[in-house]
């Protein structure tokens, strides 16, 4: 993800949106596709989706595009070290200001530990991020050790999808258009087999949110 690519994160409706932590946001593209932006759930605290996915973190934990920070929170209260990225700097703040650890960066900048983490966190859609998940897959795999975990959240259904996409507050665009994917469970698993990963496991919660376990091959 470029500077570009960011550009709509890092300011504007989406910063003021963490902020207050409500607003009306959602990525759009020119073709009419449409995911919202579930803001009042990402600046909670973490809910039952939430602490399956935490439970089965192990060592020390990178939480990309970390957001408000509710999950970063919930792994330091539980005795977890670890740090949130994200790109938005009223996201770092709001993380840091929950207690947790986080820096303003992206997943392709240079990042602490490279090689040392035990567990990575791509929740909430966050698979979607650089709109190539084959690179993002293997850009994590330089991050976690040998054997490291990856858990992502997936979208419903057997999608696939690249996409040109803006964050629009109500029905008006705002910022640039910028790359993004959509992906289920399936395409993670061919994604993941080309990317030196290997799902473990999956799951789905009670509100039907979507999981994949990824382990790193040696």
């Amino acid at each position: 993800m470029t500077a570009h690519d960011s550009e709509g994160w890092n300011s504007g409706p989406y910063a003021a949106a963490i902020h207050a932590q409500q607003g009306d946001l959602s990525l759009r593209d020119a073709e009419g596709w449409c995911l919202s932006l579930d803001l009042k759930r990402w600046c909670a605290r973490a809910d039952a989706g939430d602490r399956a996915v935490l439970r089965r973190c192990r060592g020390r934990v990178l939480d990309i595009g970390c957001g408000a920070g509710r999950l970063v929170e919930a792994l330091t209260r539980q005795g977890h070290s670890v740090l949130g990225i994200d790109v938005c700097p009223s996201a770092v703040s709001a993380t840091v200001s929950r207690g947790g650890a986080a820096l303003r960066r992206s997943v392709f900048d240079p990042l602490p530990d490279e090689g040392g983490w035990g567990t990575v966190l791509l929740i909430d859609g966050n698979i979607g991020i650089g709109g190539d998940p084959r690179r993002l897959l293997l850009r994590i795999r330089d991050l976690v050790h040998g054997q490291g975990l990856l858990l992502v959240e997936t979208a419903p259904g057997d999608v696939d999808e690249r996409r040109r996409v803006r964050i629009h507050a109500g029905h008006r665009p705002v910022g640039a258009a910028f790359p993004w994917a959509a992906v289920g469970t399936a395409a993670l698993d061919r994604h993941a087999r080309a990317s030196g990963w290997t799902a473990t496991e999956c799951w789905s919660s009670a509100m039907g949110r979507h999981f994949v376990a990824l382990r790193a091959r040696a």
